[in-house]
């Protein structure tokens, strides 16, 4: 019986060691959640079988338990997008079957491998979604900017890369910029039509007294794609720039692309461009404390972009 209680003994002992060794594991395993951030994406999802969940709102509220549970175990979790057509592209492509929960599942994993992904530190879904949309357009946008500079192919004179020529243009008309911009706080939008969308790229920076600039990388490759796609297809490209420092105004400058160069709009332009409403055309109102002023000389050289 001693030898009996002995062996129950460690066997209880073992499974305990067990558990903790798994449990240990699993807060160091990184969990990815695929969300169905609106309504149309959810309700596109209720046409699998397998897909329990019949009313968008309750379905946010689990995920936020479910992203609080995980972080209360010490678990890393990231959420994507989870895109119902993209999804089910996926599926047909893998030949999986997309009414499973393990499809979704191995989506979900390529997913955040690829794609845009914002990490659970506890903050309320309803802040998180928008800036995980935020960070899924930014990429949808540079991928799409990135691809059409593929595919310009090479100069016909001098067998350069146009694509890769506009992009090192776009990179030194934007360091010029904020090397001329002065200390303060810039946050520039850069935009430009093409034949199937328009493009928009959002970059934010800050430069004291002394130093340059600090950029985020990411952004920064974001504006000058998008920039450069305005350059080498000489299309109506045009860059705001609105600076906020201490105890002074906001003050708002813009610059319309021309022949590869930036060139100033005036003050007038400047106010006629930010206080009207671009699906309308109708005058809006100015804001209180900005300052539109015309956009300063970068001293930016006069090379011309390959066409």
């Amino acid at each position: 019986m001693a030898q009996t209680g002995h062996t129950e003994n460690s066997t209880t002992h073992h499974t305990k060691h067990s558990t903790t060794m798994r449990r240990t594991l699993r807060r160091e395993a990184p969990s990815t959640i695929g969300l169905l951030a609106d309504a149309q994406d959810f309700a596109a999802m209720r046409r699998y079988r397998t897909f329990a969940f019949d009313d968008h709102t309750v379905y946010l509220q689990q995920v936020e338990s479910l992203l609080k549970a995980l972080a209360a175990q010490g678990v890393h979790t990231t959420v994507a997008l989870f895109d119902p057509e993209d999804y089910a592209e996926f599926c047909a492509e893998s030949g999986l079957d997309a009414d499973t929960g393990a499809s979704r599942s191995r989506f979900t994993a390529e997913i955040a491998a690829a794609g845009a992904t914002v990490a659970y530190t506890g903050q309320r879904l309803s802040d998180l979604i928008p800036v995980l949309v935020s960070r899924a357009v930014r990429q949808a946008t540079w991928e799409y900017a990135t691809l059409l500079l593929a595919d310009l192919g090479t100069c016909a004179d001098c067998g350069q890369d146009i694509g890769r020529a506009a992009f090192d243009r776009a990179s030194h008309l934007l360091m010029r910029l904020l090397e001329a911009a002065g200390p303060g706080t810039h946050h520039l939008v850069c935009s430009t039509p093409t034949e199937n969308d328009q493009l928009l790229a959002v970059l934010h920076t800050h430069r004291d007294t002394a130093g340059p600039a600090r950029l985020d990388s990411a952004e920064g490759a974001e504006f000058a794609t998008v920039l450069a796609v305005a350059i080498a297809l000489e299309s109506r490209g045009g860059v705001v720039l609105r600076t906020s420092a201490p105890d002074s105004p906001d003050r708002v400058h813009g610059w319309r692309l021309a022949h590869g160069a930036l060139a100033p709009l005036t003050a007038g332009e400047v106010f006629n461009a930010y206080c009207t409403d671009a699906d309308t055309g109708e005058p809006v109102s100015p804001e209180s404390g900005v300052e539109y002023c015309a956009g300063f000389d970068i001293g930016a050289d006069p090379a011309e972009p390959h066409r």
